[in-house]
């Protein structure tokens, strides 16, 4: 009783918890923040069970695809490599471009320099190649990034018997039957290019290969069979009088990104961009913190230039799915302090999450299907695919806020700015 007497005489200032300094938290936890948590939930599962339906038409669309026949238009091809410096299992990647089972084709792999880390690597695997293994130097970019500069003096030099043009990149790992279902569909003239897209596989469980794997994962099942397709610069085929009819040479002049730009070209001619999911690329990541960054970041700068729309849909698509799960962690955080009933919030929190696992238990059923060659490798890693995406939300809402300032960019080294779509500098050659 004393105590108690005594404790009512206290000043204020000895009560840490008065009403008063709860009361910006106790605002942030009303019953409308409450309810607005509960609609962005609701909204949240609605879109998660949409995207998981389209994650189910995605796995019947690659199913379909496995089981139809390439046929048999096999014209002369070309595959072209661009080459920039060492990375991981490089030499591997190399020998995997020249031992597709697909007949007349010539693998050309090109570098702006002599003096490149990688130029004696390439010429060993160019000589040991069973067909026919060509190197260009390129020259130093001067309005467009390197990349894109050594795909045009490329195609300049082709000898003109040379019909279908393919694009890859020396990160990926073909099969060998991946460059012939990748040109046999433009037997059909209605389409304008066929693409596929990479796997990442990380070399370890380091979490930054991780997130860098579970980050591309999601970009996989954006292609399907619909007519919003895009070109992936690691894994395309185009017919060269297409190409040349479209005045790529020209578009790619001042550009930095080389699927993008065919993309819109593409576009601009009505034909579709056809995704073949049995010609998807394993790739084998390994990377830090800075190396994740700078590559998501990219990524999501360049989508901005040149597709500004989707870029705005999905950055309100990943802010709301970010925002509704720190509310709702906020709200049960605000129950259990009041000792109130909150497995409602915990649920509607939940479920969004669930959805998210689902679809990424989707996307790793296709690809195996899609890969059986690198099916061990994803299935032992497979919680990365299914667990980490839950967070990947967050780490492109990073890459978004990153987006809205400035237009430089780094790829391998060299710094560009991004002016505009067909506008490139080269700051740091």
């Amino acid at each position: 009783m004393l105590i108690s007497l005594y404790s009512r005489c206290l000043p204020v200032r000895f009560y840490p918890f008065t009403f008063r300094s709860r009361e910006p938290f106790g605002l942030l936890c009303s019953p409308c923040v409450e309810t607005l948590f509960e609609f962005l939930a609701i909204l949240q599962i609605a879109a998660g069970l949409f995207l998981l339906w389209q994650g189910i038409q995605w796995l019947t669309y690659v199913r379909r695809r496995l089981r139809t026949d390439p046929g048999f238009y096999a014209p002369r091809t070309a595959v072209l490599c661009p080459c920039r410096g060492m990375e991981p299992g490089l030499e591997r990647n190399l020998v995997s471009l020249c031992e597709f089972a697909h007949q007349n084709f010539e693998i050309f792999f090109i570098l702006a320099s002599e003096s490149d880390p990688a130029y004696s690597l390439i010429k060993r695997v160019a000589a040991s190649s069973r067909v026919k293994a060509n190197i260009i130097i390129a020259g130093k970019p001067t309005s467009s990034s390197e990349k894109v500069n050594n795909l045009r003096v490329a195609i300049e030099q082709l000898p003109p018997d040379f019909e279908v043009l393919v694009f890859t990149d020396s990160d990926g790992r073909p099969g060998k039957t991946w460059l012939h279902h990748l040109v046999a569909p433009l037997a059909d003239s209605r389409i304008g290019a066929t693409t596929t897209m990479r796997w990442f596989i990380p070399n370890n469980s380091a979490f930054p290969n991780a997130l860098l794997a579970a980050w591309n994962a999601s970009v996989v099942t954006m292609l399907g069979g619909h007519a919003k397709n895009f070109c992936w610069g690691g894994g395309t085929a185009i017919r060269r009088a297409l190409f040349e009819q479209m005045g790529m040479l020209d578009v790619w002049q001042n550009s930095f990104s080389d699927d993008y730009s065919l993309t819109i070209a593409i576009e601009r001619t009505g034909r579709q961009i056809v995704f073949l999911p049995e010609c998807l690329t394993p790739s084998y990541v390994q990377t830090d913190f800075p190396g994740l960054l700078e590559f998501t970041n990219r990524q999501i700068k360049i989508t901005r230039i040149y597709r500004p729309k989707m870029w705005a849909a999905a950055f309100a698509t990943h802010f709301l799915f970010c925002s509704t799960l720190v509310l709702g962690l906020v709200v049960a955080l605000s129950l259990a302090i009041d000792s109130r009933p909150s497995s409602q919030v915990i649920t509607l929190f939940v479920l969004p999450l669930l959805l998210a696992a689902f679809r990424g238990a989707l996307r790793v059923i296709g690809v195996t299907e899609a890969m059986p060659s690198a099916r061990a490798e994803i299935m032992a890693q497979s919680w990365i695919y299914i667990l980490v995406t839950i967070l990947i939300p967050f780490l492109y809402l990073l890459n978004f806020s990153a987006s809205l300032f400035g237009r430089r960019v780094t790829w391998r080294g060299i710094q560009y700015e991004i002016i505009s779509p067909d506008q490139t500098r080269v700051v740091t050659p």
